[in-house]
């Protein structure tokens, strides 16, 4: 849920980006920080394990501009992907506006990413909102991989029945990595 504070003229939202462990969640967070100027973002804090897995969260807030003479604030956050870990994905999902959900193109991530948006779901909707309705992205990651699935099948399995914006992206070259920002924020402030 965002935050409006009046006395400041500022609303703060949360977009999460969700997702099986190493599809590129946190590549996409780098990736923004690196490529934003630096009067329009925060610091970039990780938490990560030994093997650079994101634990925790990324948080970037980032100035997009005003919105009825309101300052907007995006709070960006990945979740740790790997199983072990739902209910870390559970807490960071906790007030979230919007999600980026990003998807691993490889053939063998398919079933992970499956179970990955089915566990999303469950969780938009243990939080009382509807998930059909809740404003979603997909983002099919790493595109350049010689065994990525093609997008007709990402489409199949994981957009045919929520039917959300989706981009292609190689988030480790920030191809589709704005594109997908920039639709998310889009349909965050279109649900204030």
């Amino acid at each position: 849920m965002a935050l409006i504070n009046v006395a400041a003229r500022e609303i703060h939202c949360k977009i999460v980006y969700y997702g099986p462990g190493l599809c590129g969640k946190t590549t996409n967070l780098k990736y923004i920080h690196s490529a934003v100027p630096g009067h329009a973002k925060g610091d970039l804090l990780s938490i990560a394990t030994e093997t650079e897995r994101t634990l925790f969260f990324d948080f970037l807030p980032l100035d997009l501009g005003q919105v009825h003479g309101f300052q907007t604030r995006f709070h960006l956050y990945t979740v740790p992907g790997q199983v072990l870990y739902e209910r870390t994905r559970v807490a960071v999902l906790n007030g979230a506006d919007g999600v980026v959900f990003v998807a691993d193109s490889q053939q063998s991530k398919l079933r992970e990413n499956i179970q990955s948006l089915q566990e999303l779901a469950r969780n938009i909707q243990a939080q009382g909102k509807k998930f059909l309705e809740f404003p979603l992205v997909l983002q099919y990651n790493k595109r350049d991989m010689p065994n990525a699935v093609p997008v007709e099948v990402l489409d199949h399995y994981l957009n045919s029945s929520i039917k959300v914006p989706r981009f292609e992206a190689i988030a480790s070259k920030g191809d589709g990595v704005f594109d997908t920002l920039k639709s998310i924020s889009k349909l965050v402030i279109s649900k204030l």
